[in-house]
């Protein structure tokens, strides 16, 4: 037989009215889903995307940047953290003004992260906002146990910092998000959730992982329906070891983003008197490859030109200039405008 309850809403635990007492709360109600018509939708004031990394990271990005390991993609990530906390420039981006940043860092030794933030903040001019650069990594944690973020636990002491960031940096999420088959969508939704609820509260979250063997991030192909942008680096064909960190930079997504915004690069780091710097040039042959990677794949010419970010005619232009230059076996055929419904 069920205890009775009193007129407040105590259980008798015993039956008796001397019997101690144990509040019963009521269940909160789930929280309503919003819906609006569109005439009232057009006349909400939503507040503006401000850059954080012109042209590609505003506040309220979904950021993913993936490579083969050792390539260079941590040095690239807290050099991008760096700049965007110092409103500095990187690369042919810039920061227009200060903002924080909260580094998560899954991989690397203390002492090596160490090394590589004081040649990084060696190498540029201003410096942060007062506690505008937090570092969360495992040698600062008990056992070097880092929070898991595939789980509410987890995501709840992360956001203990991360909610006071603008710019999460997630490095990487191997080792970060420990939860299910890397190759399972269903493993991503906790994580892209905890990114989607940092972006309505006005954050932006810059994701790093590894590439397969395939050249592709490992995992899902899913991560990539909730991202703003995707950043690839990629080894040139005649790199050589001893060069080091030396890539070729592609925005694989861009959303919004289109021409010269996304034009790949080729990027080197060097290090000389205790500094580093950032070189960079215009990758026209990291356009050709990944032309012809998509081209591979079956992808029709209006998915090439939003891929890249070239025109018709520009597409059409570097094709035919490329073509005159290559061998007869390496020339690039795009498919038929028709299919591809060009622009």
């Amino acid at each position: 037989m069920n205890a009775p309850i009193d007129e407040d809403g105590y259980l008798d635990t015993l039956g008796t009215a001397t019997a101690p007492k144990t509040f019963r709360p009521e269940k909160e109600p789930a929280p309503r889903a919003v819906c609006t018509n569109l005439a009232d939708f057009l006349s909400i004031d939503f507040p503006p995307r401000e850059p954080l990394l012109t042209p590609w990271l505003s506040k309220q990005s979904i950021v993913m940047l993936y490579a083969w390991r050792g390539l260079g993609k941590s040095w690239l990530a807290m050099s991008i953290g760096y700049a965007v906390a110092t409103g500095s420039a990187l690369l042919n981006w810039s920061a227009p003004g200060k903002a924080r940043v909260l580094y998560i860092d899954g991989e690397l030794p203390g002492q090596v992260h160490q090394e590589r933030m004081a040649l990084i903040v060696s190498s540029f001019q201003d410096e942060p906002l007062e506690d505008g650069y937090q570092i969360f990594t495992p040698d600062l944690q008990k056992d070097g146990i880092m929070p898991n973020l595939s789980t509410a636990e987890g995501q709840s002491i992360i956001d203990e910092h991360a909610n006071n960031a603008d710019l999460i940096i997630v490095d990487n999420l191997s080792c970060l998000a420990r939860g299910g088959k890397e190759n399972e969508g269903e493993s991503w939704l906790p994580i892209q959730a905890w990114a989607l609820r940092h972006r309505a509260q006005g954050r932006s979250i810059l994701f790093v992982h590894h590439s397969g063997k395939n050249g592709q991030q490992r995992g899902a192909s899913r991560r990539e329906d909730v991202l703003d942008v995707v950043i690839t680096l990629k080894r040139p064909d005649e790199y050589q070891a001893s060069e080091g960190a030396r890539f070729n930079l592609l925005f694989e997504k861009s959303r919004n983003l289109t021409g010269d915004d996304v034009a790949p690069l080729s990027v080197e780091l060097q290090s000389d008197d205790g500094m580093i710097t950032w070189k960079w040039t215009p990758a026209e042959n990291a356009i050709l490859d990944r032309v012809a990677e998509l081209v591979g794949d079956g992808a029709t010419r209006r998915e090439i030109q939003e891929e890249t970010g070239l025109s018709r005619f520009a597409l059409k232009r570097l094709i035919e200039q490329a073509n005159t230059t290559r061998p007869y076996t390496e020339r690039i055929t795009l498919p038929d405008a028709r299919k591809g419904g060009a622009r």
